[in-house]
């Protein structure tokens, strides 16, 4: 069975934006999904608590691409706080919908953006990266 898309999802496949590479980026992220093969590195500048730039680089569909065109669009110019809120389902409105077994790729897009947020946290000394604690970090 063929999947439908939409004029909109075709047009940001056929058509993406903010493809490439960011040199020196603020943040970087990298994220997939081993079930559908899609990979997408995220590279994002930050000025002013604010997205002023950010690229991708995609392994997958054309929803993968379609999703990340959009995302990346939207966020640019947007403070890292509204940002981090930024919702999947926002990106499946924008696109006039998705097929159902390619939600995911909206859900993928938006844990890049979310880690490469969190990269540019944690190198900037904004955030305290997560420790693991084990057994032996207990007082004995």
């Amino acid at each position: 069975m063929a999947l439908k898309y939409t004029k909109k999802v075709m047009d940001n496949f056929l058509h993406p934006k903010n493809i490439g590479e960011i040199k020196n980026p603020d943040g970087y992220a990298e994220v997939g999904n081993p079930i559908c093969g899609d990979m997408l590195t995220f590279t994002i500048k930050v000025k002013n608590k604010k997205i002023t730039d950010i690229k991708y680089l995609s392994f997958g569909c054309a929803s993968n691409i379609a999703t990340a065109s959009v995302m990346t669009e939207k966020v640019k110019g947007m403070t890292l706080e509204k940002a981090k809120k930024f919702k999947w389902e926002t990106i499946i409105n924008e696109l006039g919908g998705l097929p159902k077994q390619k939600i995911h790729c909206s859900v993928l897009v938006i844990k890049g953006l979310q880690k490469a947020i969190e990269d540019y946290e944690t190198k900037s000394g904004k955030k305290t990266p997560h420790r693991i604690k084990t057994h032996l970090s207990k007082k004995l």
